[in-house]
């Protein structure tokens, strides 16, 4: 299984904070297997993915399997 962590807005849109999926799982694969308007948050260039605690510099190359962590990152705002 391949655990996907979600953080604010992207956590909201799932409704949960983690879900668990199949692997392996390539970019296409994750989002198929997300619910439809997380999956479509996730076409924003802003958010980023991280795999095992290292950011993607490209998201479309992520390439998980069995025990990774995928984080789905929003774009941080603040003051």
């Amino acid at each position: 299984m391949i655990t996907v962590v979600l953080l604010g807005k992207l956590a909201d849109l799932a409704g949960v904070p983690t879900l668990s999926l199949q692997a392996p799982l390539g970019w296409a694969g994750l989002k198929a297997a997300l619910p439809e308007a997380l999956a479509a948050a996730l076409d924003d260039p802003r958010n980023r993915v991280a795999l095992n605690g290292a950011l993607l510099a490209d998201k479309t190359l992520l390439q998980a399997g069995a025990g990774d962590e995928i984080a789905l990152l929003p774009p941080v705002s603040g003051g």
